[in-house]
């Protein structure tokens, strides 16, 4: 019996280790990857309601961004 509930604890463990999220991004991170993808002068990041936001220039033309929680940047008007 005492062999059962040790694997079920290292079982319970196993799987409860690897639903840890991912670790959110720092600024400086984030803007390599805005830089990455062709936007420059990235600045103004915030965290709002929205998810991060950022503004930046792609192609001689002033963006703003959204990035979400899922990393996912989206240009907005």
């Amino acid at each position: 019996m005492q062999k059962r509930k040790l694997f079920h604890l290292i079982l319970a463990l196993a799987i409860a280790g690897t639903a840890v999220p991912a670790r959110a991004m720092t600024p400086d991170e984030l803007v390599a990857k805005l830089q990455a993808a062709g936007y420059a002068n990235v600045s103004d990041v915030k965290s709002t309601a929205e998810g991060i936001t950022a503004k930046a220039t792609k192609n001689g033309k002033p963006v703003r961004l959204v990035i979400d929680s899922s990393g996912q940047v989206k240009e907005q008007d």
